[in-house]
C-alpha cells in the first residue's frame, strides 16, 4: 500500500477539488432523466456507519427513494458488488477496492472523497502514547489486534505501519506482523459479545490489549468501553487513509448523492464524524 496523494491545486491558501468536482458534474449531466428512477442502493466502508447514516438523512430525495445503506469491510463488500449486489455508489475506506471494479467496468472514474487517521486503541493501563508507542506495540506481554488484510483496508493499512515500523526498528515489521491477530473484518469474524461492535467485543471479551484501527471511530468506542484511551499515530509510523468513491450505475440519484458528498455540506457531515474533508476551505 502506498501513501496516496490527492489531485490538488493550492491556491491562495485554499484547497481547490475542481477536478473532482467537474468529474462528477459531468456524471451528473449525463445521467439519463427518468420520471421513476430506482432506490439508490449505496455500498460503504463500515468505518462510514455514522456519517454516511446522516448523510442519507441529509441528502433531497424523496421518501423511499433510498434504500438503507449496506456497511461492512470494503474489500468483503467489493466482492459483493462483483457477484451481483445491486450497488450504485461504493465508497471504500480505500482507494483500491473501487479501482478494481473500475478497472473491470470499463474504466469508470474513482474519486477520493476524504481522508482519516490511524490510531492506537488502547487500555489505560498499556501506558501508550504517541513516544512509546512502538515500543509497546513490540513488547511481547501487549496484546496486539487488527483488521484483516485483503478483506478491509484497515488490515491492510495497519500492514502499512508495520513495514513503516521497519525504517524505525530493524526488524519491527516481522514481529509486529507475527504478533498481530486479526480479530475483526474478515469473512469469519463475527462480533465476539453479541450486541455489540466487533471492536467493542475485541476488548470486552478481554481478547488485546491494542487495536490499530481509524481515528474517527475511537470517541463512540471510549464512550461504549470505559478504561480505554487513542493515541494518535506519531508521523513516522502513520500511512494517511485515502477513501475512494465510484458511481456504479446509471441511476440519476447516484450521481446525486456522489456529487452530495463532495459538496460543502457532505464534506461538513464528515468533519463532523471525525474525518479529514479534502473539500474543506
Amino acid at each position: 500500500m502506498h501513501y496516496e496523494q490527492p489531485d490538488i491545486v493550492l491556491a491562495g491558501g485554499r484547497v481547490q477539488v475542481a477536478s473532482r468536482l467537474i468529474w462528477l458534474a459531468l456524471i451528473l449531466a449525463l445521467a439519463p432523466r427518468c420520471g421513476m428512477a430506482e432506490s439508490l442502493h449505496i455500498y460503504a466502508a463500515g468505518s462510514l456507519t455514522s456519517a454516511f447514516t446522516a448523510m442519507v438523512k441529509a441528502f433531497h430525495a424523496p421518501q423511499g427513494d433510498v434504500a438503507a445503506p449496506v456497511f461492512g469491510p470494503s474489500g468483503l463488500l467489493r466482492k459483493r458488488i462483483e457477484h451481483g449486489d445491486p450497488a450504485d455508489v461504493f465508497a471504500s475506506a480505500d482507494m483500491e477496492q473501487p479501482r478494481i471494479l473500475a478497472r473491470e467496468r470499463g474504466g469508470l472514474p474513482v474519486v477520493m472523497f476524504t481522508r482519516n487517521r490511524l490510531c492506537a486503541l488502547a487500555r489505560a493501563s498499556v501506558g501508550l502514547t504517541p513516544d512509546n508507542l512502538l515500543d509497546r506495540l513490540l513488547d511481547p506481554k501487549v496484546r496486539l489486534a487488527t483488521s484483516t488484510p485483503g478483506a478491509d483496508p484497515a488490515g491492510d493499512y495497519a500492514w502499512a505501519v508495520f513495514a513503516r515500523a521497519e525504517a524505525v526498528h530493524p526488524g519491527a515489521q516481522a514481529i509486529l506482523q507475527a504478533k498481530a491477530m486479526k480479530l475483526v473484518g474478515g469473512p469469519n469474524t463475527p462480533p465476539m459479545v453479541p450486541g455489540h461492535g466487533a471492536v467493542e467485543g475485541i476488548f470486552l471479551a478481554n481478547r488485546a490489549d491494542v487495536m490499530l484501527g481509524y481515528c474517527s471511530g475511537s470517541a463512540p468506542l471510549m464512550r461504549a468501553v470505559p478504561g480505554l484511551t487513542s493515541v494518535p499515530l506519531p508521523p513516522s509510523l502513520d500511512v494517511g487513509p485515502a477513501y475512494g468513491l465510484i458511481v456504479l450505475s446509471d441511476n440519476p440519484l447516484a450521481a446525486r448523492f456522489a456529487l452530495f458528498v463532495m459538496s460543502e455540506q457532505g464534506q461538513a457531515i464528515l468533519r463532523q464524524h471525525g474525518f479529514d474533508p479534502i473539500g474543506w476551505p
